[in-house]
């Protein structure tokens, strides 16, 4: 018994949802389990370092931890995407003056501070005057001048050292490069065959990016397409339509565009993503001294309460639980500012400010009414059965005050949601009838801590059962307290 007292940390009395990166501060089993405990509803394996064993490592002791706490938990999978660097220099470094010529070649030999190789021959040629490169996360900011099949002649806007290797960006151009390496393809495979729930896919410019991931993914696994370049914003409306979510990863956005344009940016694309139903994570940098510093910066909390307010999905942590000092503290108080928001008298009106209108379906005009008769009669939970998730994404897009109950035959499904804002899924044996739906959803609701004697509930499912996208059907019962006990407990 003591055990399962201690499984039950659930409901987590929040609805946006953490997902914590996993990385050498975080891989070993006890310390998985206290980020799970401390809040962690998914994990996220950065496939840009470990090795497929630790990686495969990891999603043993996440799969225990489901079996441990009876709560499926969201896994996944970030590829790395495409790298644009320089190449070497020789003594391993050069400086680039203020002011200064520079030219990008695709000479191999060593490079100085005059020129350097750049192994992308697919960048030459596309690049126009007056365009950028930015190196080192654009700490060096170059502006083509004249640009051929060999030779990319610059100046230098904002020089300084330059090493081996640094990182290129291009942000006014396409990149005329899949999004997808034979790295990515590796590692593609490698997390369907552990049965990653979701992927995120890096570098994406265009939507045909999402169709040949989708294409190698087959109907395994949710895609999760990033928005971290420019060309992605200009096509934002086609990729957030092919993407089962989205991820403002503002790392790169925050290089190839001014710094104060990502806040807004942040917004639109959470806004462009709730009003299609699609989950939404914001990420990168949420409590970055939270890295060495046990506690985060007065700005780092005003961010993620800013993520909250606006209704994302869920907020991310990277080298925070990854590689910090402070994993299971990052966690938890990532935990504690979500709960303090949800609980602003004000944060229900701020997370619907976004007016999502229902489309001309049932289901949407289902979905809507539980937020409006949650508004009017007090309900202790929207019990939502669902097959495919759909169900519980139209409910979610509402944003309702109260918490939802997911039940679900689909542990696959059930650890999907766990990205889905308010849900709380539950895999279980399906339904046959109404009478069954509504005896389970009692049960569960009990038992999952939605509810007690004389609580109501909205059952919201659709008929016939195990049919997806057939939701018409929606109940309200009241608890006696006693189901439970009428079925042995």
């Amino acid at each position: 018994m003591a055990k399962r007292d201690e499984a039950r940390i659930d409901p987590r009395g929040r609805k946006v949802k953490i997902l914590a990166t996993i990385g050498p501060a975080s891989r070993s089993p006890e310390m998985l389990r206290r980020l799970f405990r401390a809040g962690a509803d998914c994990f996220r394996l950065n496939m840009s370092h470990g090795s497929h064993a630790d990686h495969a490592e990891a999603v043993r002791t996440i799969r225990a931890l489901e079996k441990e706490f009876a709560r499926p938990i969201a896994i996944l999978a970030d590829l790395q995407g495409p790298k644009l660097r320089v190449g070497a220099f020789a003594g391993g470094e050069a400086v680039i003056r203020h002011g200064s010529h520079f030219t990008l070649d695709r000479d191999e030999t060593p490079g100085d501070s005059d020129r350097v190789c750049l192994p992308h021959p697919e960048l030459f040629g596309i690049l126009q005057r007056g365009q950028r490169l930015l190196i080192n996360d654009g700490k060096i900011r170059l502006v083509v001048r004249e640009a051929d099949g060999d030779r990319i002649r610059c100046s230098a806007e904002v020089g300084g050292v330059i090493s081996d290797r640094k990182g290129v960006n291009v942000p006014d151009a396409e990149v005329p490069i899949p999004a997808l390496t034979e790295k990515d393809r590796r590692d593609l495979a490698f997390a369907m065959e552990q049965g990653a729930d979701w992927i995120a896919l890096s570098f994406v410019q265009r939507p045909e990016d999402i169709a040949e991931a989708r294409k190698l993914m087959g109907r395994e696994g949710a895609l999760c397409a990033k928005i971290e370049k420019p060309q992605a914003v200009k096509r934002l409306s086609e990729i957030i339509e092919l993407a089962d979510g989205i991820m403002v990863a503002r790392g790169d956005l925050g290089v190839e565009l001014e710094p104060f344009e990502v806040p807004p940016l942040q917004k639109r694309i959470v806004n462009a993503s709730r009003i299609a139903g699609k989950p939404v994570v914001v990420a990168t940098q949420m409590l970055e001294s939270m890295i060495e510093s046990p506690m985060p910066t007065r700005a780092e909390v005003s961010d993620v309460a800013n993520a909250v307010y606006d209704g994302a999905d869920a907020v991310m942590l990277s080298a925070e639980s990854a590689a910090g000092d402070w994993p299971e503290e990052s966690v938890a108080m990532m935990d504690r500012i979500a709960g303090q928001v949800e609980r602003d008298e004000g944060y229900t009106e701020r997370v619907r400010f976004l007016e999502t209108l229902p489309d001309e379906t049932t289901s949407d005009a289902l979905a809507h009414a539980c937020m409006t008769i949650a508004d009017t009669v007090p309900i202790s939970a929207i019990t939502v059965f669902t097959s495919s998730g759909a169900t519980a994404r139209r409910v979610a897009r509402e944003r309702p005050a109260t918490p939802m109950l997911v039940l679900t035959p689909s542990m696959r499904t059930a650890r999907r949601l766990g990205l889905l804002w308010g849900a709380h899924p539950v895999a279980t044996r399906d339904i046959g009838s109404f009478e069954e739906m509504i005896g389970k959803g009692r049960r569960m609701a009990l038992r999952h801590g939605f509810g007690t004697a004389g609580s109501k509930l909205i059952a919201l499912a659709g008929v016939p059962f195990g049919t997806p996208g057939a939701t018409n059907l929606l109940h309200i019962v009241t608890l006696s307290g006693e189901e439970l006990k009428q079925r042995g407990g």
